[in-house]
């Protein structure tokens, strides 16, 4: 790269993130938070450029962020943020050093992640069938959701070409492009079968009329040629609201954790739970032991003698 030093801090950006794009191959919803965490900083430092931010600037930032009620999560990521443009920065040679490297993190909430019980999924499930509008991809979409704990912008993007054959694994392209086979429940099967049906005939029709056969099994007319992350965001929240559920307990998130919770009550084991949710690390699926810790003191108190009452 040629870029100058002394450009303004939206050229840093940009340059940062096209070099995330093209030598990281980062996400574009990774590309996304980085730029708003930066683009937030720019704002706090208003006529501060970055060639002039000092190792103060940041820790002031890091403190303002926490003054706003910011999540330790949050916070830990905007840090993230600023110290690999500046890590970008230095080996560009637009700076001499790094005035965010010295900084520590403020760690993160160790929380457990809402989830559903039974009984609210399947409240969740009947209220997709029951939908008065696109009852057939609502329901597909809620029962592929709950029967893999996809992530919402694998099951979004999901090509028509994954669901065809009636199989009874799906193979999702996850994070990386790492791709995951995850076994498919016959209700799960069923309702994507009845989708798919749905979905070539109206493609066909479509094509008639001189449209382009899209490649998604959730297709839309939008930029993305697929259902949005937000569209179904929208539209769950209507199916927890139909199905008597709070809607705001129910996520696409929340049901990939009732997806790994359930499972894990059942009796799987951790490692499976990790390849089937696509974690890189069990570390991140350990979130889950808590639901271990509940099942041992269940099985202690109906099994052990001594926990009997006379």
């Amino acid at each position: 790269m040629t870029l100058s030093a002394d450009r303004s801090n939206a050229h840093w950006i940009q340059a940062f993130l096209e070099a995330q794009a093209a030598e990281l191959d980062a996400a574009t919803n990774t590309q996304l938070a980085y730029a708003r965490d930066l683009q937030g900083f720019s704002e706090w430092l208003k006529t501060t450029p970055f060639n002039a931010v000092t190792q103060d600037h940041v820790e002031k930032f890091l403190i303002w962020s926490t003054d706003q009620g910011l999540a330790k999560s949050t916070r830990a990521r905007r840090l993230s943020a600023i110290k690999q443009l500046f890590r970008f920065a230095f080996e560009e040679g637009w700076r001499t050093d790094n005035p965010a490297l010295q900084i520590a993190g403020p760690g993160r909430d160790k929380r457990l992640p809402k989830t559903l019980s039974h009984c609210e999924v399947d409240a969740l499930l009947n209220a997709a069938s029951a939908a008065k509008k696109d009852t057939i991809r609502t329901t597909c979409l809620m029962e592929l959701l709950y029967a893999t704990g996809m992530r919402v912008t694998e099951l979004v993007s999901l090509p028509a070409s994954a669901a065809r054959g009636d199989p009874r694994m799906l193979l999702v392209r996850g994070k990386g492009d790492k791709e995951r086979m995850v076994p498919l429940s016959p209700p799960a099967r069923k309702a994507m079968a009845m989708w798919l049906q749905f979905r070539d005939t109206a493609e066909d029709a479509a094509v008639k009329e001189g449209g382009v056969r899209s490649k998604f099994l959730f297709p839309s007319r939008g930029k993305l040629g697929h259902l949005t992350r937000q569209s179904f965001f929208n539209l769950i929240k209507d199916v927890a609201l139909a199905g008597g559920v709070s809607p705001s307990k129910v996520t696409p998130h929340t049901l990939r954790h009732a997806f790994a919770t359930h499972l894990l009550a059942g009796g799987a084991d951790l490692r499976s739970i990790q390849t089937l949710l696509g974690h890189a690390d069990v570390a991140t699926t350990e979130i889950y032991t808590h639901v271990l810790d509940e099942r041992l003191k269940e099985l202690v108190l109906d099994h052990h003698p001594l926990a009997q009452d006379d």
